[in-house]
């Protein structure tokens, strides 16, 4: 039983992308231990007050947390994309020929033509101008205001 074949170019891409992949994935783990490591040792084995824990090990505990939770879903969704990308596609090669289905030719993109729209800006009115200001009253002013401005009136009447 041969574990590696290498018979085309597409064949050893895969096997590189397999090996940087799991070189990220080795290294993301590795990192992910020494943080839960060095969390666990600082936790239980430094000697803490005894009613609570100090308060610079809590913020430490609490940003290592966060790390760890991020590092985490970091794997995990590196693992998943991976692992579903590339199992579906080696998977459907492997099926195809069986089936007596032609594998699906990629889609090629179709060349750029070069030939752009064109865009004429729209002339603009230069003899508009602005209207001028209303004369007439506003049609709602606040009952606080014109109580505000009544005792100003009265203000001035008395002087």
């Amino acid at each position: 039983m041969k574990y590696l074949e290498i018979r085309t170019v597409d064949d050893l891409v895969r096997v590189i992308q397999v090996c940087v992949w799991a070189f990220v994935v080795f290294v993301l783990m590795l990192v992910l231990g020494g943080i839960v490591g060095s969390m666990l040792y600082s936790v239980i084995f430094v000697t803490q007050p005894i009613k609570t824990m100090a308060p610079i090990d809590a913020a430490f505990t609490k940003m290592l947390n966060d790390i760890v939770l991020i590092l985490a879903s970091s794997v995990t969704t590196i693992v998943a994309m991976f692992a579903v990308n590339k199992g579906s596609q080696a998977l459907a090669d492997k099926i195809a020929p069986s089936l007596g289905i032609q594998p699906t030719p990629t889609p090629v993109p179709p060349a750029p033509s070069g030939a752009l729209p064109v865009w004429v800006n729209p002339p603009l009115d230069e003899e508009w101008r602005a209207p001028p200001p209303p004369t007439t009253p506003p049609d709602y002013i606040d009952p606080a205001k014109a109580e505000i401005a009544e005792e100003r009136a009265l203000a001035r009447a008395e002087q």
